[in-house]
């Protein structure tokens, strides 16, 4: 009879004490880290302040971009300024403010002047019965002579000028000091028309209004902004000018940090992505918010529709700024997901690598020889793409003021870049039998 083999108790008992601790160790280094313990509870928390500190400051630092980019860039305040000179809104309200100027050195009377002293008798007497009508027809005069300088081509660049001149003036404007064609007094912000005036002025004369010429230099003001809030607005663009550019590079850096601590990274750089997305849009609800109760509490001297369009022309690139985070994020957001071990991740990945092999496969077919080149993407193919991504972040960094159109055209660019890597991803004869075709089979998964 043969003897017995030994129970597992006694072969345990039988191996070296080292032996058995070593098992323990290989055991416990293989066993996943607790997610539950008391330091990644806290890490946890800390990592959710750190992305809710992002997304409260990504309508902040876009607001601090924005406010720099109107104090400092004169060529971006101008774009910004300029499309309101062709605005029929303005224009009306400014044909409008200018008349009024102008008439208020125009009076009947000085009509006289123009007529022989032996007339002038007979002249005022008529003016006594028929006077009111003269006003209107000089005011109509006035007024189109006037509307057909401001539609014209040279009143666009005339405020074209004006704005680029004046630009030097908005940080005294935001800080409150006096000076230069636009300047806040009281509540209103106001923009100096007097050289809109002097052309008037001439066209007049040009019209044979030659007592218009006598018309000093009229500094009249046309309201750009009023509101009860213009001071507490001053104080907040202030701030947020002094910020510079300091919030959106806090807010970039609170999400890194947070996805950093994060247990479960991926996730945390997907719902980061989203939280400042979301901050940005909820900037957008706030400045249509803000624009019906700015427009609502307006004085009724002011003009609503002029009014309107001046406030949409100084956020309109605001709101760019707005649309190009809320792009960014998404697509942070889909391209987390999509590198993710999340079953439909996979499945797309799949479909992708599976599309641009079969194209592959045809080409090879029809005599494409990728040869080296192929061999080269295969072996570096992870440091290309991460290469692909690093080349588009610099650009959106160095653009000037990224747009979401932008945005989206760097992402489709990324998205090419790494379409033309996967298709040149042919391992050649590494790991195939001789003579057998390439396959996708053959190509390692990632």
């Amino acid at each position: 009879m043969g003897s017995a083999s030994p129970e597992p108790d006694d072969a345990a008992a039988a191996e070296p004490v080292e032996l058995v601790e070593l098992r323990k160790r290989v055991e416990r280094l293989e066993q996943p880290p607790s997610r539950t313990g008391p330091g990644r509870r806290l890490q946890s928390l800390l990592a959710a302040v750190l992305i809710l500190l992002a997304f409260l400051l990504t309508p902040l630092g876009v607001l601090s971009v924005w406010v720099n980019s109107q104090v400092t860039d004169t060529d971006r305040y101008v774009a910004t300024v300029a499309p309101l000179a062709r605005n029929p809104a303005v224009q009306a309200a400014v044909t409008d403010r200018a008349t009024t100027a102008i008439m208020g050195y125009l009076p009947i009377s000085s009509l006289l002047d123009q007529v022989a002293p032996t007339d002038r008798p007979l002249l005022s007497s008529l003016l006594g019965t028929v006077g009111s009508a003269v006003t209107d027809g000089l005011t109509g005069f006035v007024h189109t002579q006037v509307a057909s300088v401001v539609g014209s081509d040279s009143f666009a660049a005339l405020w074209t000028q004006a704005n680029r001149a004046a630009h030097a003036a908005v940080d005294k404007a935001l800080t409150g000091e006096g000076g230069g064609a636009v300047q806040i007094q009281g509540n209103t912000v106001t923009l100096d028309l007097a050289p809109l005036i002097d052309q008037a002025k001439s066209r007049l004369v040009a019209g044979g209004l030659s007592v218009a010429g006598r018309i000093p230099t009229i500094h009249t003001s046309f309201v750009l902004t009023e509101s009860s809030a213009v001071g507490k607005a001053r104080t907040y663009l202030r701030v947020l000018q002094l910020a510079g550019d300091w919030l959106p590079v806090a807010a970039v850096l609170c999400a890194a940090a947070g996805v950093l601590l994060s247990v479960r990274r991926r996730r945390a750089l997907v719902t980061a992505a989203l939280a400042m997305a979301v901050g940005a849009g909820l900037l957008t609800v706030g400045l249509t918010v803000f624009r019906a109760l700015y427009l609502d509490k307006l004085p009724s001297t002011v003009d609503q529709a002029a009014a309107g369009a001046v406030y949409d022309a100084l956020v309109h690139f605001l709101r760019g700024t707005v649309r190009a985070v809320v792009a960014l994020g998404v697509l942070t957001a889909l391209g987390g997901w999509v590198t993710g071990p999340g079953r439909h991740a996979m499945q797309v990945r799949s479909l992708w690598r599976a599309g641009f092999g079969a194209v592959r496969q045809t080409a090879q077919q029809l005599g494409l020889r990728l040869g080296p080149l192929g061999r080269f993407v295969h072996r570096f193919k992870l440091w290309l793409c991460w290469a692909a991504l690093a080349v588009v972040v610099g650009l959106f960094l160095t653009w000037s003021y990224p747009t979401d159109l932008v945005v989206f055209w760097l992402g489709v660019g990324l998205l090419a870049a790494l379409g033309v890597l996967e298709f040149l991803d042919d391992p050649g004869g590494l790991g195939r039998r001789p003579g057998q075709p390439p396959s996708l089979g053959t190509i390692p998964a990632r």
